[in-house]
């Protein structure tokens, strides 16, 4: 039997992360696609690909622990998000696809630090470790993609409309300074509320 949990801002962030997890799958799926002449760069998006579904699974048993459901909508909203944005990967050329995954994985860093603060307000710690891993696995995702295009003549214009890139980042992580998992709890505290 599952515990139930109350708190709604929990349990979306939940559901909202199992479903962006597959978004991004697809995504990625689309991405390395596009790479067919960049062997070692398709490998890497596609261990990329790899860590996201997996992701989506560890996701999927914590939901499953406290009785939470996916939601429908956002299945098929981040469905076909993904889908579309994979596709468009084959169109769009190189740059904007690692620009914008690496935005994206710059948010998803909170998304798992911000499920730590969630859990940490109903006296829940045991998923900690796994939260924290999750995070920190995004945010070398996000380092990743910054090097790819670090060189690229279009970043300076995309990173100040964006307000993401190499000098630009979403989270508070540093992977050349990580803090344990006890002190990891300071992370991603000025996103706590969006």
């Amino acid at each position: 039997m599952s515990a139930v949990i109350d708190h709604p801002a929990l349990v979306n962030l939940l559901q909202r992360a199992y479903s962006g997890e597959r978004a991004a799958s697809f995504a990625y799926i689309g991405h390395a696609g596009s790479l067919r002449r960049r062997a070692a760069e398709r490998d890497a998006v596609r261990q990329i690909e790899e860590d996201e579904w997996e992701h989506r699974r560890q996701v999927k048993v914590l939901m499953d622990r406290y009785g939470i459901a996916p939601s429908r909508w956002y299945e098929l909203k981040f469905y076909l998000i993904g889908r579309v944005v994979g596709l468009s990967c084959y169109v769009i050329g190189r740059f904007m696809p690692y620009f914008f995954a690496g935005k994206l994985e710059s948010g998803n860093v909170c998304e798992y630090f911000i499920m730590m603060h969630r859990f940490h307000e109903l006296g829940i710690t045991e998923h900690d470790e796994m939260l924290y891993e999750m995070g920190v696995k995004e945010k070398e995702h996000e380092v990743f993609f910054q090097k790819m295009i670090a060189n690229e003549p279009w970043l300076p214009l995309f990173e100040k409309i964006f307000h993401w890139g190499p000098d630009t980042t979403t989270n508070d992580v540093d992977l050349d300074a990580l803090k344990p998992v006890p002190d990891s709890t300071s992370y991603c505290r000025a996103r706590r509320d969006e």
